[in-house]
């Protein structure tokens, strides 16, 4: 059996680590949806199976191999959020997010300072426990998009609640990174490392938040003149995701926010050309599943049992106590503060568990600077309290935009298709006989508002179609127009569905075939009912007005 472990698990190469983790990953995901739970948890909960916890496939060595996967899903996390924060929401809504964002990181910041100085003065100096306090504070600020977007784009949210969530969660990485450059510095002072000053702190976030602002504005700006010149779909996803990897890329040599870059580049795509953004966003979240799955199996996989102690062990159960509850008070303070509307008072505090990406690049920052005791608690103590607050983070998101009826609101035209059926679309206009002369034909096109029509045999058995063209053909031969019947002027049968065949694959085999209907028979192949291009639309059309009015 060892033998078996060695041969499978040591030759593990790139591919086929990404190929199992996707596999692995929506299949995890899956079967967490059929239970109700959203498939981002079932995404992590496979991560961790292959991680070093259990079968130890991805190890420590392979994640940092892998980790411009997960820069990639950070920018296009960044950029589809930069869709949701439009100027006119900002307008209508800015005071809002200020004064929430304000209370929530600052609830989390001081709740975690208090009860990390108090739980860590029990175990360590009064010295070391307020540097602790100092450090854990701000990191406890941030949250993680990625986990939320996850969450919201799965359920198709839409409304005041989710634009709420998406601009504070866009925003208070920003601020957390600003509390860390005073705190950070402070702490190092407080132990005597004096090697870096409090302005040296403060002007290396504003270096990297203003370095972002700069090249994602110019980014954006350039990305909307490209893209505006454009139609063609592959050509748009390829110019997008090009752009997107270029902006990581260079934001790395920069050493500036990759995320916020990628965000700011998308926010200013989407209020210059707010038209063509739809179509953008729409191909960039099409691609990006895939993408998403290796980030949260990764997330997954980062999580080690074996690096738990008691001491450690208390500071999580701290972090996660005073974090929740300081993200939850503030939070419906700063609502209450703003006269946000109830619903966003009553369940965003339930929005804001999730944690990542900036949390755990200052933990790591702070295992730099703070080598030793302080350093490695608080990496260790940020990993897992990330892998928890992913866990329990997505099914209180669910739960809250549920209460708040914004699931299934944002709702597009993709959507629509995917969901529809030929027996939704089609229309049960009468068949035309195979020996039915053509003025009866002509009188049926007088009676039906209908472009064709199928033809059948005497068992009700399609055989072919009469079109528009067909009849202007048959009406040219004036001489014969007495003897001529359906069956003389109709065309083969160009395409027949099912009533259960799916809209998305008529759309697809009619282009194929360069017509624009469709007959519908039922499982004995007898005429049922007629499709065409334009009863699609209206339906679509109909459809999207619904939700519309709904939202």
């Amino acid at each position: 059996m060892a033998f078996l472990h060695n041969i499978i698990f040591s030759n593990v190469n790139i591919l086929l680590l990404i190929g199992l983790a996707i596999f692995g990953g929506t299949f995890g995901g899956r079967l967490f949806q059929k239970l109700r739970i959203p498939q981002v948890v079932g995404y992590i909960v496979i991560g961790i199976i292959l991680g070093e916890s259990f079968l130890n496939i991805i190890n420590a060595k392979m994640l940092a191999e892998l980790d411009p996967i997960n820069s990639f899903a950070l920018g296009l996390i960044g950029f589809t959020m930069g869709n949701e924060l439009r100027l006119n929401v900002f307008k209508k809504y800015g005071k809002q997010f200020m004064s929430i964002l304000f209370y929530e990181a600052m609830g989390a910041f001081v709740c975690v300072f208090v009860l990390i100085f108090i739980g860590a003065s029990f175990m360590f100096s009064l010295k070391m426990a307020f540097v602790f306090a100092l450090l854990f504070g701000p990191i406890s600020s941030a949250t993680a998009a990625a986990g939320t977007t996850d969450v919201l784009n799965e359920y198709k949210t839409k409304g005041i609640l989710t634009t709420t969530l998406l601009g504070i969660v866009a925003l208070d990485d920003v601020f957390a990174l600003f509390l860390y450059a005073i705190t950070s510095s402070i702490a190092g002072n407080f132990l005597g490392h004096g090697d870096v000053s409090l302005a040296e702190n403060i002007l290396e976030p504003l270096y990297e938040i203003g370095g972002s602002v700069v090249v994602g504005v110019i980014s954006g700006l350039l990305l909307s003149r490209l893209l505006n010149r454009y139609t063609d779909k592959d050509r748009i996803l390829d110019f997008t995701l090009g752009a997107v990897l270029f902006i990581l890329g260079l934001a790395a040599v920069l050493k500036i926010d990759m995320i916020m870059t990628s965000m700011i580049m998308g926010t200013i795509f989407a209020n210059k050309v707010p038209k063509k953004s739809s179509q953008v966003f729409g191909a960039v979240e099409s691609f990006a599943p895939p993408i998403y799955i290796l980030f949260f199996v990764f997330v997954g996989a980062k999580f080690n049992i074996s690096q738990m102690s008691i001491p450690i062990a208390v500071f999580i159960v701290i972090f996660l106590i005073a974090r929740t509850a300081g993200k939850m008070l503030g939070a419906n303070l700063g609502a209450r503060l703003s006269k946000a509307p109830l619903k966003v008072q009553k369940y965003l505090p339930m929005c804001l568990f999730s944690q990542s990406g900036v949390a755990i690049a200052l933990s790591i920052i702070s295992s730099q600077r703070f080598p030793g005791v302080i350093g490695n608690t608080i990496l260790i103590v940020v990993t897992t309290t990330t892998f928890v607050v992913q866990l329990i983070g997505p099914p209180f998101i669910r739960y809250a935009v549920k209460k708040a009826d914004e699931v299934n609101k944002d709702i597009t035209e993709s959507d629509v298709i995917k969901s529809m059926r030929a027996k939704d679309v089609m229309k049960s206009l009468p068949a035309i006989r195979e020996d039915q002369t053509v003025q009866n034909i002509v009188h049926t096109f007088s009676e039906n508002d209908s472009f064709d029509y199928a033809v059948v045999d005497s068992d009700n058995k399609p055989i072919g179609c009469i079109t528009v063209a067909s009849i202007k053909d048959a009406l040219s031969t004036e001489n014969l127009l007495s003897l001529l019947v359906a069956a003389d002027i109709m065309e083969p049968v160009g395409y027949s569905v099912t009533p259960d065949t799916s809209v998305e694959v008529i759309q697809h085999e009619m282009s194929i075939h360069a017509i624009d209907y469709a007959l519908v028979v039922d499982a004995q192949q007898n005429y049922i009912g007629f499709i065409e291009n334009r009863f699609i639309d209206q339906f679509i059309s109909k459809k999207m007005l619904e939700v519309s009015v709904t939202v």
